[in-house]
């Protein structure tokens, strides 16, 4: 049950000993508190009064409060231990996802990655507070218990001994089950947090094409498989609980059943067979308190292990190897034999991509959906790391073995097909590459993109928070504040336009054309795009085509030779 991760964070040791202590503790107080409570109890049964067992009974509640303070202390150290683990693991994700960028989330999932990040962090905190606990108990308190039942009665030890590993076996034949179920839960709440998001983010969409009553439909299916697989989690869950519940009870009966003969025998003294009667439950407690948390422990568990997944996934470590400086019209990049494959893909998205870039370029780079023109944007942004084996990268002479160098990174502005608008003013969503600009600056910012209408329209202008629980953008809006923060940063001299456009309609696009033009100038920009028209403002295309550079030049070059990309110019146009 242990994941065996935790066994690496830190402090962990210092927990390990300190739980040991206290679980030594605990069996200490148990065993204290049934010997003096038994011994009071068979003083008056004997006939003594009530005031010679005075001492008896304060010793007891002096055990009894001493492991009821090693409880308190246990908890409060286990919160502490487990909030401040959760916390690093939860900046430890963060900073995992944005070191390997959109591509995490791609795989994984938004609502996925928002759910692990958010209530999988919850679980994995419940996780490791009840786990840690559980175990140490389970491997302590009960052995120091039975030592002492062994000297009082060996009969009534026996038994003690003799049931508790066959409900250790049924616990781990019911554990597994239970395992299996909630690896389907976990799996089935994965795709409900995924299709809940997606269904939510194109409720415009579907809303447009009257599909939002069958995806609403199918959001009811996912959830209802959810839930089916959550009840069959419960029922294992609640089985074993019965079970647990049900030997061990039978368990003490049998031993009060013979502890009960032997005292009409005359086999046994009063007072060691009322100390074991009351240890016996005791015995068990350990294991039913792990069982009546099992079905926690898994969820947290299942939670963890996802975390630790991502975390484990391979990454690039941001260098200094490059020296470069500001990018300037004598600067350039040359691209040999650029490869690049995605772990379950079985042909590479990128193989073998020759080019080059110098100074101040717009590069077109065009091909139909699934041609690799957003991988190659993703490559060159740093997100993704080519095949170095065979991958060749210079930026001003020097070698790379990816774009993921301080000095390049600098350099780059980078604009998807969904811009990230944040929780917050208008004035700091612009402000998000250069947050020392000034009120003014980013008024002139906002005027070049055009987004004065829409300040105008604000009833608090640029400190107007925007985003998920403020003013909604719409898409077209969301790109002219990605381009506001490109016009904002005067320094950095590298664009990466990732399907700007994809999502606007023509009208939109070609308003936001006419901003956009005048940013490129003085850059060097990639512009990745399946839109025809841009290519007539690009300096050299590259066209692609299954991940291979088929074929690169100026439009009329392209034109000219009349081969892949005349194809592709009219299948586009519907002419072929």
């Amino acid at each position: 049950m242990i994941d065996k991760a935790i066994l690496k964070m830190p402090k962990i040791k210092n927990i390990m000993i300190l739980l040991a202590g206290f679980s030594f503790l605990q069996a200490v107080f148990i065993i204290g508190q049934a010997f003096y409570l038994s011994k009071a109890v068979v003083g008056l049964w004997e006939g003594g009064q009530l005031h010679d067992q005075l001492l008896n009974i304060l010793v007891f509640f002096l055990f009894y409060t001493g492991r009821h303070v090693v409880t308190y202390l246990r908890e409060k150290m286990l919160d502490t231990f487990s909030y401040e683990r959760s916390r690093e693991l939860r900046e430890a994700l963060l900073q995992k996802v944005f070191r390997l960028g959109p591509t995490v989330v791609q795989k994984n999932g938004t609502g996925n990655m928002i759910t692990m990040a958010l209530e999988g962090i919850s679980q994995a905190e419940n996780y490791l507070h009840l786990i840690l606990m559980k175990i140490m108990n389970m491997m302590i308190i009960p052995w120091i218990i039975l030592i002492f039942v062994f000297m009082l009665d060996v009969r009534s030890g026996v038994v003690l001994l003799v049931v508790f590993p066959m409900i250790i076996i049924f616990m781990i034949i019911l554990g597994y089950a239970a395992q299996s179920k909630a690896d389907k839960q976990y799996k089935a709440f994965q795709i409900l947090s995924n299709h809940f998001i997606d269904s939510l983010r194109g409720l415009d969409t579907l809303k447009l094409f009257g599909l939002s009553k069958k995806y609403a439909g199918s959001i009811y299916n996912t959830s209802e498989r959810f839930r089916e697989a959550t009840m069959s989690t419960l029922k294992i869950a609640i089985l074993s609980t019965f079970a647990l519940d049900f030997f061990t009870t039978l368990s003490v009966a049998v031993v009060a059943v013979f502890l009960g003969l032997s005292l009409l025998k005359g086999g046994i003294l009063l007072f060691p067979a009322l100390t074991t009667l009351i240890l016996a439950p005791e015995f068990f407690l350990p294991v039913r308190d792990f069982a009546s948390d099992y079905h926690a422990t898994l969820d947290g568990k299942n939670s963890f292990q996802a975390i630790q997944a991502v975390l484990d996934l391979p990454e690039m470590t941001e260098t200094d190897r490059l020296t470069l400086g500001d990018w300037t019209a004598l600067s350039e990049v040359s691209v040999k034999q650029l490869t690049f494959q995605y772990e379950e893909a079985t042909q590479p998205a990128l193989k073998g991509l020759d080019f080059a870039a110098k100074g101040y370029q717009k590069i077109g780079i065009i091909g139909a959906s699934g041609s690799g023109k957003s991988t190659l944007i993703n490559v060159l942004s740093g997100f993704l790391e080519p095949d170095t084996q065979v991958t060749e990268i210079e930026v001003d002479g020097q070698s790379i073995p990816h774009f993921l160098q301080k000095e390049w990174q600098k350099q780059v502005v980078y604009i998807p097909q969904s811009p990230y608008i944040f929780q917050d003013t208008l004035a700091n969503n612009v402000r998000f590459y250069t947050p020392e600009a000034t009120d003014e600056q980013v008024s002139a910012a906002v005027q070049l993109v055009g987004l004065e209408t829409l300040v105008a329209e604000l009833t608090d202008g640029l400190s107007t928070v925007i985003g998920e629980s403020g003013r909604m953008l719409s898409g077209g809006q969301a790109q002219r504040v990605a381009l506001a923060r490109a016009f904002l940063d005067k320094t950095r001299r590298i664009l990466l336009f990732d399907e700007p456009t994809a999502h606007l309609d023509i009208e939109t696009e070609v308003e936001l054309k006419e901003r956009m033009l005048p940013l490129m100038e003085d850059h060097l920009v990639f512009f990745a795009t399946h839109r025809l028209h841009w290519m007539a403002e690009m300096d050299y295309i590259l066209v692609m085509d299954k991940g291979r550079l088929v074929e690169a030049g100026t439009l009329s070059e392209l034109t000219d030779k009349n081969g892949y990309y005349v194809k592709l110019v009219n299948q586009m146009r519907g002419t072929e």
